[in-house]
């Protein structure tokens, strides 16, 4: 599918805080559908594609199918049985699939076709860099018709803020700048650190939680003010990083040297410390 999730708005609905307080995935007693700890030498193509054929939202990277954007990492601090790596780098004219040139590329896959899911909790551990116009995310999109009445749940996005990072849901009547986005502010801790993003979703209700604690809730009612509740089909997880464009740039307000990023954070890029770490993904239900 060639729509990524819409540009989430920076509305400040009921925003809460949260602790890096971890749950490992044998914590509780739960009936696990997917895991993936990414603890192999190379990345499980049973459950993930690599996408490069996505373009939108004046995002100003390239997707790669490379091992320089998407690879597993043992040596990861903090990881427990090695880690996803997804990077960005600075790249001047690389000549994507559409024929456009773009001065950075980084990675994006999905589990589309191969692991879909309705209902049940979606999480995962990640680390993510610091740096303004970075915007990586963990999500889940409606594999049957189109954007954006197949559904979308933004479990995390980050856009360069170090102290928080937000949700959202988009579907027909609600998407791009919806209202169905929240923030949370982490306390004592920043996005620099392991953290565990998740959304619990049933039939009625979507609860979004980082490191175990609900931040916000969504339930069919609320939903259905803006237009008909679509979370009633199976979803496919993404982990992307993008870099810059409209929702970065409308936070940041920086349109030199590039839509969205700063020269600090290309020079970030250009060092090599563009990394997200993605720890382990599950599904439990």
């Amino acid at each position: 599918m060639l729509i990524a999730f819409a540009v989430s708005c920076n509305k400040k609905e009921d925003s809460a805080k949260t602790s890096s307080r971890e749950e490992k995935p044998t914590d509780k007693k739960e009936n696990i559908v997917f895991f993936d700890d990414f603890s192999g030498t190379a990345i499980d193509t049973a459950n993930w594609t690599p996408r490069t054929d996505v373009f939108v939202n004046n995002e100003q990277q390239a997707y790669a199918d490379s091992t320089a954007t998407l690879y597993l990492d043992k040596n990861v601090e903090g990881a427990e049985n090695g880690a996803l790596v997804i990077k960005a780098l600075y790249s001047p004219g690389y000549l994507a699939e559409n024929g456009k040139k773009f001065d950075f590329i980084s990675g994006r896959m999905d589990s589309r076709g191969k692991k879909e899911f309705t209902y049940g909790s979606m999480a995962a551990r990640i680390k993510m860099p610091l740096g303004s116009g970075y915007w990586p995310a963990f999500w889940a999109l409606g594999a049957q018709g189109k954007w954006p009445d197949c559904g979308e749940i933004d479990i995390m996005e980050y856009v360069g803020e170090p102290d928080w990072v937000g949700c959202a849901m988009h579907g027909p009547g609600y998407f791009g700048d919806t209202h169905l986005v929240n923030k949370v502010y982490f306390d004592g801790t920043d996005v620099a650190d392991w953290h565990i993003y998740s959304a619990d979703w049933t039939e009625d209700e979507i609860l979004f939680k980082v490191d175990g604690k609900l931040f916000y809730r969504v339930t069919k009612p609320i939903v259905n003010n803006y237009g008909p509740w679509v979370f009633n089909k199976p979803h496919f997880l993404i982990l992307n990083f993008a870099l810059g464009g409209a929702y970065p740039a409308k936070i940041n307000g920086v349109k030199t040297p590039y839509n969205g990023i700063p020269q600090s954070t290309v020079d970030d890029i250009k060092k090599g410390n563009a990394k997200v770490y993605v720890d382990w993904v599950k599904v439990t239900k």
